[in-house]
């Protein structure tokens, strides 16, 4: 009896042990978790031109929205950045301003809205220490909109106002 209630104190001693370990690293995570979304927020931003371009390029070659040729694309300063909740994948949120021409014989021509100003959101990627597009957009919808819409999907990570950074 002696010794079961030795293992059982052991095994409790453990526990606490292994509880009081984790609450005292919860700190140390955070603030590596900080740095890390820090170091990625820099890399944004000493990327963003090309990745715009690429943005650009990617979003125009997909052929969407069908019958238009993508002309502009402005991009706002602020980002927000958000996780995809289920590849923990950080992901940059910017709004956009694109202008589109019909294209010849994709049955937009007589279209009136075609040359009216389209506000978007504009998606990059942070996979593997670097940044990324595929030129996905979703239209109508500014970043903040686009993490609630895809709620199930995304969690808000943080927003960045341009002014913060100058």
């Amino acid at each position: 009896m002696g010794s079961y209630v030795h293992v059982i104190v052991t095994a409790c001693v453990a526990a606490l042990a292994a509880l009081a370990t984790a609450i005292a690293m919860r700190p140390v995570r955070q603030a590596r978790a900080a740095e890390k979304l820090a170091r990625a927020q820099r890399d944004f931003h000493r990327q963003r031109e090309p990745l715009e371009a690429k943005f650009i390029e990617r979003a125009a070659a997909s052929g969407k929205p069908r019958g238009l040729r993508w002309l502009d694309v402005e991009f706002d300063d602020d980002v927000v950045y958000a996780r995809d909740r289920r590849t923990r994948t950080l992901k940059a949120l910017v709004a956009i301003e694109v202008r589109f021409e019909a294209v010849v014989g994709g049955g937009m021509e007589e279209v009136e809205a075609v040359s009216r100003v389209r506000a978007a959101t504009a998606e990059f990627l942070h996979d593997a220490g670097r940044w990324a597009t595929v030129g996905r957009v979703y239209f109508n919808l500014a970043p903040s909109a686009t993490v609630k819409y895809l709620s199930s999907d995304l969690e808000l990570v943080a927003e960045e106002q341009a002014s913060s950074r100058i």
